[in-house]
């Protein structure tokens, strides 16, 4: 359950110290009072202390067009643009008749303007509000076929947003459109408060809207879930496989079957986007995985699972071993299942997983979690629906690795082979979706979009490194990153980071012996590291420290010629 608007304005006599500092910057030709309250509320719950800077009433063009106004003064990490659909209305009244069929095209022109003056003045993302679908009552269904209507005009300045967006790699799009048609108008907008006093979201509905920025605000950070756990008898199908047998199971597109069969098909597109699914349920295993292989309705195959456990065991304590073997972190968990009692229990021992209270009725369960927006990202890459059989995977490696009681022997066992190369064409992407989502094993905590690194490459003050790694169970792909910068004799690295998969594998000191060389080809005698403490990485706090450099807390230096070559058991593939 989302928290409400008095529940976050609680929020801010609360305690913020220690929280890390996001300066959020609040542009709207609305009042925006409530939705700065919200916002401000909402950062408490993710330990996060938004400074926020709220322009005054429809100032938009003043602060974004003039590089001296006070939001550049400011200097923003977020910049969230709000114009109304109230506002835009009034702007397509004012026109003349052979004027309004142009509206969308010279609004999108306005948005760009501000967007991009926005981004080339300061280092800010930018999420604008896009336009709520109002019914003006003119044309009737007939709006649709007419473009100089105002329906018209709105759906494609929508649309022409969503465009706009897929270019500029810094713009992003709240989607007031799709909250007002999940709540509705009516609690959307009241009309004697908005007559009153231009407030276009009800109180109640403001913590939609600023849960929806505040997710796409955490996902900049890293913030997000990838996996989602799942229970089975009750959950996935109707009834109990070990009771009922497999042919009495509801599912399928009869009845309620239909509830848990359309469960299964957004579950299925989930994977597909690259969000980890995994089994955790009270059953006989090889009972469970038949449904997957022999029941003819079932969306979700064993290929689609990352891990399965299925046994009588604490389900908290299966999902520990679902968190070891993936890698990941427990606040990057979802955990479903119908029954109360397991959901109480897995929330009580790891209160970081997310456990949803699904409806009693099955038939809610989808539009419930739907509406919960459980897995906003900033980035997507064809390759993240590879994640399952990267996880599957890592599966056969814990397995291999419980038979060895020698951990190098078992590096050996691997037959790890890297390449480690500068920055391309091809890997950018990857390398800028890698530092949105690295948390763990990020030292500086930067994270950079396509844009960014693109600049850093065109930068001949600057070295990258991007590495790949592949053993005998399957390719890795890209899992490493590191950013150098030369500076005054010294070789700076600007940003490390790594997959968490890849842990305990020995990446670091073949990346570190690369470095090294790299730093002697330019004849930099001394380089430099920086370790930035967050909540998440301190598993890296001695990272420079293990690697030979010298220094304390969060600044490191090591001179190349002390260096001494670092064992590892990963053979490195010639460039």
């Amino acid at each position: 359950m989302k928290p409400d608007y008095k529940h976050l304005k609680s929020n801010l006599k609360k305690d913020f110290t220690g929280f890390p500092i996001r300066r959020l910057a609040v542009l709207g030709d609305s009042p925006t009072q409530l939705l700065a309250i919200a916002l401000k509320g909402y950062g408490y719950e993710s330990r996060v202390n938004y400074d926020i800077f709220e322009a005054d009433f429809n100032q938009i063009e003043m602060q974004a067009l003039h590089p001296a106004s006070s939001l550049y003064q400011f200097n923003p990490d977020v910049v969230v643009v709000f114009f109304s659909s109230e506002s835009l209305f009034s702007s397509y009244c004012n026109l003349e008749p052979d004027s309004k069929s142009g509206l969308a095209q010279n609004f999108i022109e306005k948005i760009y303007n501000i967007t991009d003056t926005i981004t080339e003045h300061s280092n800010a993302t930018v999420i604008v509000v896009n336009f709520c679908t109002i019914n003006d009552g003119i044309f009737g269904n007939y709006a649709n076929k007419t473009q100089s209507s105002f329906l018209f005009q709105l759906r494609k300045l929508n649309y022409e947003l969503m465009l706009a967006a897929t270019v500029r790699p810094k713009l992003f799009i709240a989607d007031f459109d799709l909250l007002q048609s999940a709540y509705g108008f009516d609690a959307r907008r009241k009309e004697s408060v908005y007559i009153n006093t231009g407030i276009i979201t009800d109180i109640d509905f403001t913590p939609h809207l600023a849960s929806s920025i505040h997710d796409t605000i955490n996902a900049m950070s890293g913030k997000f879930r990838k996996c989602v756990i799942l229970d089975l008898d009750n959950t996935l199908w109707g009834g109990i496989i070990g009771d009922d047998g497999i042919v009495n199971i509801q599912i399928g597109n009869l009845g309620i079957g239909k509830a848990y069969y359309q469960l299964q098909q957004w579950l299925k597109e989930l994977s597909r986007r690259g969000i980890i699914l995994a089994v955790c349920s009270k059953n006989d295993e090889t009972i469970a995985k038949s449904v997957f292989t022999d029941h003819p309705e079932m969306v979700l195959r064993l290929k689609d699972i990352s891990v399965f456990m299925a046994n009588w065991d604490n389900k908290a304590d299966n999902i520990r071993q679902i968190q070891a073997v993936l890698n990941i972190g427990f606040d990057s968990m979802v955990f479903l299942d119908d029954n109360p009692f397991e959901r109480n229990l897995v929330a009580k021992e790891l209160p970081a997983v997310l456990v949803p209270g699904l409806p009693e009725d099955p038939a809610q369960w989808l539009p419930f979690l739907q509406r919960m927006n459980l897995f906003e990202t900033v980035s997507y890459d064809k390759l993240d629906a590879e994640r399952t059989s990267k996880y599957q995977e890592e599966a056969k490696r814990v397995t291999s690795k419980s038979k060895f009681t020698d951990e190098d022997d078992y590096l050996k066992s691997l037959q790890m082979e890297a390449e480690i190369m500068p920055f391309t064409s091809f890997s950018i992407p990857r390398m800028a979706q890698l530092s949105q989502r690295s948390n763990q094993y990020n030292l500086t905590t930067i994270r950079y979009d396509v844009q960014d690194l693109v600049k850093i490459t065109e930068n001949p003050d600057y070295d990258t490194l991007s590495v790949s790694l592949k053993d005998i169970y399957g390719d890795y792909g890209l899992v490493s990153m590191v950013v150098l910068k030369k500076q005054s004799g010294t070789l700076r690295i600007e940003s490390w980071l790594m997959s968490c998969r890849v842990m305990s594998r020995g990446v670091e000191k073949i990346v570190m012996n690369e470095i090294v060389r790299l730093a002697a080809s330019r004849k930099l005698d001394v380089i430099t590291g920086e370790y930035i403490p967050t909540e998440k990485n301190h598993l890296v706090a001695d990272h420079y420290k293990k690697l030979g450099f010298s220094g304390s807390d969060q600044q490191w230096e090591m001179r190349t010629a002390q260096f001494k070559e670092l064992k590892t058991f990963i053979s490195q593939k010639d460039a």
